[in-house]
């Protein structure tokens, strides 16, 4: 007997998420020295780690027999104080991307329907397909979520509508007012799923606790990978209502956020000074490559994150240029933009290198 015939037929068809190429597997395949990679693939952030979160860590480890705060009661208590909820109201991921699958736990049965943008982070829909559910992939205009047609999508099966605000791999970003219009306009049988993993990154980024102190079905996601630096350590938080949170709590696996990646974000929600710079740099460096692009001819999408998106033409053939020049960045044919590329903003460095390389990739 075959052993997919004793598998959910479900899985057989699943896609399977195309993470950005690391860098030791670009110098194996390309024989690069991975001394001399730069990775601008996976919107990490190019300054490391919170020095406080990185010292919190090393602390953490020499305790590494012990099994983690199950109930990671020490970071939900941090996080509850800085956003002004109840620890009840606070769930831990391991990343945000467990966050959204314990939403798909909690909610979705085959046959329900998901809304959401396209092109969006891909999570959303790997998600829903896992549990048999119904992606309703909803096009952008002028590359930003169209809530008014998100809305429009909402049928009696839908139980999950996704927006987030800044766009993955997109960059751009829905008002504060655009958002808590359409969030009060959902009918009552459906949960609006905020995901905020580039928020740090902007000025004035919407505020929709308002929402949840409304009672409105409504859970914001948030994460330690992106501008604290804790990619590899998968620390990732939800907050709503203490029922909602909850709920998704139940479902969670013991132990899914390990000892060093809690003492981590602990400590990284205490370094402000590290978290302005990496703002104000990256607010400079986005300046540098849009400037940088434009003095090439290129098309961007104007960016409010800590990527941007790059037309070359040829996306494919671009991309593998710059690699072999140890220059990796994200093509954007698995979204279904062939001719673009995305870049993570990086060292002021790493930025004039990507774009001395690109226009010797062009030139060629």
């Amino acid at each position: 007997m075959k052993l997919e015939t004793l598998v959910n037929p479900s899985v057989l068809t699943q896609p399977v998420y195309e993470p950005g190429k690391p860098i030791e597997d670009v110098a194996r395949e390309l024989g690069l020295d991975p001394t001399t990679i730069i990775k601008l693939a996976s919107n990490e952030n190019p300054f490391g780690p919170s020095p406080l979160a990185k010292a919190a860590a090393l602390r953490a480890i020499e305790q590494s027999e012990l099994y983690p705060d199950g109930g990671c009661v020490a970071l939900r208590a941090k996080l509850a104080k800085a956003y002004g909820l109840d620890a009840a109201q606070v769930v831990i991921g391991n990343g945000s991307n467990e966050l959204i699958e314990l939403l798909g736990h909690v909610f979705l049965q085959p046959g329900d329907e998901v809304v959401m943008g396209n092109p969006s982070f891909a999570v959303y829909k790997l998600v829903t397909l896992l549990f048999g559910a119904k992606p309703v992939e909803v096009p952008l205009v002028n590359h930003t979520h169209d809530l008014a047609a998100l809305a429009a999508a909402v049928t009696p099966r839908t139980k999950l509508v996704f927006v987030p605000s800044p766009n993955n791999p997109m960059g751009t970003a829905n008002t504060e007012a655009e958002l808590l219009a359409f969030a009060r306009a959902l009918p009552e049988h459906v949960v609006f799923v905020f995901d905020e993993a580039y928020a740090e990154y902007l000025d004035n980024p919407p505020d929709l606790r308002p929402l949840i102190r409304e009672g409105l079905k409504v859970v914001c996601l948030r994460t330690f990978s992106k501008i604290y630096g804790l990619a590899a350590l998968r620390v990732g938080f939800g907050y709503a209502s203490a029922e909602l949170a909850g709920l998704l709590t139940r479902v969670r696996q013991p132990f899914n956020a390990n000892a060093i990646g809690q003492a981590a974000a602990l400590a990284a929600l205490d370094d402000h000074a590290f978290i302005q710079k990496c703002a104000r740099e990256n607010r400079a460096g986005l300046a540098r490559l849009e400037a940088g692009f434009g003095a090439l001819g290129l098309e961007i999408v104007p960016s409010v994150a800590n990527f941007l998106l790059v037309r070359v033409g040829d996306g494919a053939r671009v991309f593998m240029e710059l690699q072999k020049r140890g220059v990796i960045v994200r093509p954007m044919r698995p979204y279904g933009m062939p001719e673009w590329l995305r870049v993570t903003v990086g060292t002021s460095a790493q930025n004039e290198r990507l774009l001395a390389t690109l226009a010797a990739v062009l030139g060629g």
